[in-house]
């Protein structure tokens, strides 16, 4: 038995923040933002959590798949930007939805979240713990970000992305492979000083900026791009694909230039690869689902395609996931 994606939908705030919004009070230009991520634009929430951002998301994704709420029994929030550190989002989530019969819990893996979550809720439907897993991958990065420098205020956006995972009836189909990696020494390259228990919020840490993203960009995309690469090489290896057979690369959406250089890796050309990174910026947790949604909806994305997800992130967290496309929109 293998689980399936049966619904997905995503949600981005309306507000959109062009890089001219950047030049206007910071050392920049669009042409210096454009050559180094291929961002033209972002999408900031003016109010609210990130569980405002799940909850629309989750409402069209149930509704496309027909299914009372009353049907769903678990709630991942794949995200670094929770509404709380506790309540779990997840359970803000359930109440905001009135998902009564619902479990659930927050899953933190920076920008790997969703893929970390996919092969968690994979699990508890093919282990039939759960039947139907309401999975969300969304952070309102804007909350963590610095704005008054450059070199990450540029890069990151807010949004959701949510799917419904549920057991497949068809073996072939679905969830068919994956590859998770984790490397705690990578931690120093991409963190948030402060906040958590290692060094509590203070007047001090807030004066410093140490609530912010804090990212050395040179060693990330160094270990991002042999990472990716990776694990969507080694993953088509084992499933016996060639280059030919990947329908799509849905990368995470960091770096124009990681993007690049991860497909060329795999020997896959520009038309087999999702990007959206020039619309939406880095929305961690949220960029995979946010592809997947907008190319079914775009009629892209077909039943029976082969579909590689590839993601890293903070920890260093990293991993790709093989699935059979089992549905059309």
């Amino acid at each position: 038995m293998t689980a399936t994606i049966t619904s997905i939908a995503h949600y981005l705030p309306p507000d959109v923040y062009d890089n001219s919004y950047f030049e206007s009070y910071l050392d920049t230009s669009n042409e210096w933002i454009l050559e180094r991520t291929g961002i033209h634009q972002r999408r900031f929430a003016k109010s609210g959590a990130t569980s405002d951002l799940i909850v629309p998301a989750a409402e069209q994704c149930i509704a496309k798949r027909g299914i009372s709420k009353d049907e769903i029994d678990c709630i991942i929030v794949a995200t670094v930007t929770p509404d709380h550190f506790f309540p779990s989002t997840a359970a803000v989530v359930q109440n905001k939805l009135g998902l009564k019969n619902a479990w659930g819990f927050d899953l933190s893996a920076a920008c790997s979240g969703f893929v970390f979550a996919l092969t968690t809720a994979a699990g508890l439907v093919e282990s039939g713990v759960c039947r139907n897993v309401l999975l969300c991958g969304a952070d309102k990065m804007s909350s963590i970000v610095n704005f008054q420098d450059r070199n990450q205020a540029i890069l990151f956006g807010d949004g959701a992305g949510v799917c419904l995972i549920e057991k497949s009836n068809d073996s072939s189909m679905g969830m068919l492979d994956h590859i998770l990696r984790l490397d705690g020494s990578g931690g120093q390259f991409l963190h948030m000083v402060a906040g958590g228990s290692f060094k509590p919020a203070s007047a001090e840490t807030v004066a410093n900026g140490e609530h912010y993203i804090y990212q050395d960009g040179k060693n990330v995309f160094k270990y991002a791009v042999v990472g990716m690469a990776e694990v969507t090489v080694e993953i088509m290896k084992r499933n016996n694909m060639k280059s030919e057979d990947v329908n799509w690369l849905v990368p995470h959406q960091a770096n124009h230039r990681i993007i690049t250089a991860t497909a060329e890796r795999m020997g896959i050309s520009r038309e087999q690869v999702m990007i959206n990174i020039d619309k939406y910026g880095n929305t961690t947790a949220a960029t995979i689902p946010i592809c997947l949604s907008e190319w079914l909806e775009k009629g892209l994305l077909k039943k029976g395609h082969n579909v590689i997800l590839a993601s890293f992130g903070a920890g260093f967290t990293w991993g790709a996931v093989y699935l059979k496309w089992n549905m059309n929109d």
